[in-house]
């Protein structure tokens, strides 16, 4: 384990807080559902700032069913004029379908609208960081990206895109689009009880490159974890959330946290996460 920084240089040129803050549960409660009231996701991303929050991770298909509400909409009303230090990243390669649900796109040309529509929604003329998003949940092995990273890496040349992203991406892929363009960030699915992308991360860390877990907090994690991390959160006077968080910072200098929540008290806790100091016995115990 490393010494824990509370800082990151993302992309070498943007420093963030590693406790950032995710907008999935802004329009719902959940990656899909009914929509949620907007005046209190627009309270919540406030509420994020003040306290520090200079990371938000969105995505224009993070909306309500009805898509009355959508996180890219609630943080344009609720953060404009944006704060000079404020990074928003947001991804592309899924897209909505009739039936409501998301097709994942491996069409190089589908992505410019796509960016297109990031950059109107936020009302920005240049998005900080773009993850281009392939697979789901996990990476398809195998599968060539270089197409879609190319159209990206020209976007960024063109200056619409400051930094490029993967998600759900392998050691392969990673190495793929290296030989494009400059990669700032990768997030996949890695939390205290999902740890089989060691590997992935090892790369990151050798080459500085952020590594954002999408669900930090597991969404639930196994039994045998809860309980890890209900032992150190004793010791700590801590939730369960807050180890978790802790121990994800504590895994490697380039992990940042993006936790998401629509709750002000959640909220407020997650970021409180960022001032635990996990001790040799703490990291050995949630081994």
């Amino acid at each position: 384990m490393n010494p824990v920084s509370p800082t990151f240089l993302l992309g070498g040129d943007l420093p963030i807080n590693r406790i950032g803050f995710g907008a999935m549960r802004l329009s719902t409660n959940g990656f899909t559902g009914p929509a949620r009231d907007p005046e209190a996701g627009r309270a919540v991303l406030r509420r994020a700032v003040e306290l520090g929050v200079n990371h938000i991770d969105t995505a224009s298909f993070y909306r309500s069913d009805d898509g009355t509400v959508s996180a890219n909409a609630l943080i344009h009303e609720a953060l404009q004029p944006y704060p000079a230090d404020l990074v928003l990243a947001t991804k592309v390669g899924p897209s909505d379908t009739p039936e409501g649900g998301l097709h994942q796109t491996t069409d190089p040309a589908a992505l410019r609208p796509m960016i297109e529509a990031n950059l109107k929604t936020l009302g920005v003329d240049r998005l900080d960081l773009v993850y281009l998003r392939i697979g789901t949940m996990e990476p398809p092995h195998g599968e060539s990206l270089a197409a879609r990273f190319e159209t990206l890496a020209a976007m960024r040349e063109e200056g619409l895109i400051r930094h490029l992203g993967l998600s759900n991406v392998d050691t392969e892929h990673l190495a793929e689009a290296r030989a494009i363009a400059p990669v700032a960030a990768v997030q996949n699915h890695f939390h205290a009880g999902k740890r089989d992308d060691a590997e992935l991360l090892a790369a990151c860390e050798e080459a500085n490159i952020a590594f954002v877990p999408f669900f930090p907090l597991g969404g639930g994690t196994s039994d045998v974890d809860a309980d890890r991390l209900a032992r150190v959160a004793e010791r700590h006077g801590a939730t369960v959330r807050q180890i978790a968080l802790a121990w994800l910072l504590a895994s490697s200098p380039v992990t940042l946290a993006i936790p998401g929540t629509g709750s002000p008290v959640h909220l407020a806790e997650n970021i409180a996460a960022g001032s635990i100091a996990l001790t040799p016995e703490d990291l050995s115990d949630l081994e």
